[in-house]
């Protein structure tokens, strides 16, 4: 059984840096190749630039949330969300919007 995960290529767990502008300010986001390529793949299934997914994710949990403690690991749980088929647009339209007060 282990065998699966453990025979994996390594090339997928090599740790990549990417420089993105977020909030206006350049930063460098180090994930393994296999999150890079989802995150390609969940900004490409919304029409946007992985640069410009990631800066609108962060606008979005800052928003909801005040601050986010380690955002490397939000982009790989967004990841393992998508995965387990948790898709926006999807999940948006379920939720009912509320009223502004």
């Amino acid at each position: 059984m282990c065998r699966v995960f453990a025979g994996q290529d390594p090339e997928g767990y090599r740790q990549i840096n990417r420089s993105i502008r977020i909030d206006g300010h350049s930063t460098s986001i180090q994930l393994e190749a296999t999150f890079w390529a989802l995150l390609d793949e969940i900004a490409d299934s919304q029409g946007l630039t992985t640069p410009k997914f990631i800066s609108k994710l962060y606008d979005e949990a800052i928003e909801i949330n005040g601050q986010i403690p380690n955002f490397a690991s939000m982009l790989r749980t967004t990841c393992a969300l998508y995965l387990r088929g948790h898709r926006p647009g999807v999940e948006e339209q379920m939720t009912p919007k509320r009223e502004a007060a």
